[in-house]
């Protein structure tokens, strides 16, 4: 088994397995630190995060929980998996829980993230049909587990330099059944089902329209929906029109729907105008994506066999997409923090790094 060192990163101390070599500080996001590190005696590299405050409150106790639970769960190549979890070990002779205050999560490295390849390059349609074509892979899988993301966006969206990719961050990740009344997706990939106040059962037609956003941005190389918490909603009108009576009926929130049939009528943006180099079939697919009533949108089964991707040949086209469901009972649960340490420790002692991770590893024991 290794043993374990300090070493500085990002300003701060960590202490990890003698079995990784740190390479480079990766950067910072809202739940952790993350960096590059190297297997000793492999040229593996994997991204290791160090998560931020993970027992600060039982929330954040909870959401490191779930995020565990959902790394070990998912086994597809175009979602991140979980490739080890640890914890630095307690000075004490005979540790409590207030020992156990920090925890390690290493995944797969991917180079950059959807954001900077689009803010980098003007993709082609080939790009555009093999990047869309990975995360309705990835998404299916995600939805056949009984799982929303529900907070899909170029930044959850890693690429590396063969422009493989996979799903990140699934903090926001909840069940179907789940009631959906907290904030959920990040503002400008927001479904109107959300923006407009359709009730807190929410379907798996919330990833949908987000990843219409994401095609969008990968045809026109800037989002098309650029709102702020004040104006989010007019943005959204503006180019798809005032909603049908149809959606409009189907909003819960009285004040919302008054808001709405006071609204001056407003007709959709002509797509092709937006989207001048879009190829008829994009459009066809955006525009169904792009469905205001939910339950009229294209699912991902359909979209993943939409004429978009007629003559689009993919090496893992054939791969089974269907997951194991999903178990997240715990999310009706409300713990004391030091109960949610003992859940997570447990999910650590149990956990058996995937065969492709753990010969590298056995190899960096020496």
């Amino acid at each position: 088994m290794p043993g374990f060192y300090s070493v500085e990163v990002n300003n701060k101390i960590w202490v990890i397995p003698d079995i990784y070599r740190v390479v480079e500080p990766l950067g910072r996001g809202s739940f952790g630190q993350v960096a590059k590190v190297e297997l000793r005696n492999t040229k593996i590299q994997a991204a290791m995060k160090k998560l931020l405050t993970p027992f600060e409150s039982e929330e954040d106790a909870k959401r490191v929980y779930r995020e565990i639970k959902l790394l070990k769960h998912m086994n597809h190549r175009n979602v991140i998996s979980l490739l080890d979890v640890f914890h630095p070990p307690s000075a004490n002779a005979n540790p409590t829980w207030d020992d156990f205050q920090e925890v390690f999560l290493v995944t797969e490295l991917m180079q950059k993230d959807l954001h900077q390849v689009i803010r980098s390059i003007q993709l082609s349609e080939r790009q555009v049909q093999a990047i869309l074509f990975q995360i309705l892979k990835g998404l299916k899988y995600i939805h056949s587990a009984g799982v929303l993301h529900r907070d899909l966006k170029p930044g959850n969206i890693a690429v590396n330099e063969n422009c493989e990719l996979r799903i990140l961050d699934f903090g926001m990740a909840r069940l179907l059944s789940m009631d959906m009344t907290e904030r959920v997706c990040t503002l400008w990939y927001r479904a109107p089902e959300i923006l407009f106040g359709w009730g807190s059962e929410y379907t798996k037609a919330i990833d949908m329209w987000s990843v219409g956003c994401i095609l969008a941005e990968l045809i026109s190389g800037r989002p098309l929906f650029p709102g702020t918490k004040s104006d989010q909603i007019k943005v959204v009108i503006e180019v798809m029109g005032k909603p049908s009576e149809e959606f409009i009926s189907g909003i819960r929130d009285s004040f919302a729907r008054q808001y709405l049939e006071r609204f001056p009528p407003r007709e959709r943006m002509n797509f092709r105008e937006i989207f001048p180099a879009a190829s008829p079939n994009a459009l066809d697919l955006l525009e169904k994506m792009l469905e205001m009533v939910p339950h009229r949108r294209i699912t991902v089964e359909q979209a993943l066999t939409h004429p978009y991707f007629e003559g689009f040949s993919d090496p893992y086209s054939l791969d089974e997409d269907t997951a194991p469901l999903y178990d997240q009972n715990f999310e009706n649960m409300n713990l004391p923090i030091n109960c949610w340490k003992e859940l997570i420790m447990t999910e650590i002692k149990n956990f058996k790094p995937p065969p492709c991770f753990l010969g590298p590893m056995r190899e960096s024991y020496g």
